[in-house]
């Protein structure tokens, strides 16, 4: 729950920051966050650095969900 990696072809320099915006099922999750190691041509991984109280649940929630649908497959 720490971070993420996003797929993007785009390099990124460690260290540098993101503001992350995404809507899902559970709702609008916003974040901020640095770039902790980048592949180039593959993406980026994120760690979390701000992440607000309301958000955390759905972000939970969020997670709980994916790792059912990857088990499901």
């Amino acid at each position: 729950m720490g971070g993420l990696f996003i797929e993007t072809p785009e390099p990124k320099d460690e260290g540098a920051r993101a503001r992350l915006d995404f809507l899902v099922q559970e709702g609008q999750i916003r974040a901020d966050a640095v770039v902790r190691h980048g592949q180039s041509g593959v993406g980026l991984g994120l760690k979390f650095i701000a992440l607000s109280e309301q958000d955390r649940p759905k972000l939970a929630a969020l997670l709980t969900r994916l790792r059912a649908t990857q088990h499901s497959h």
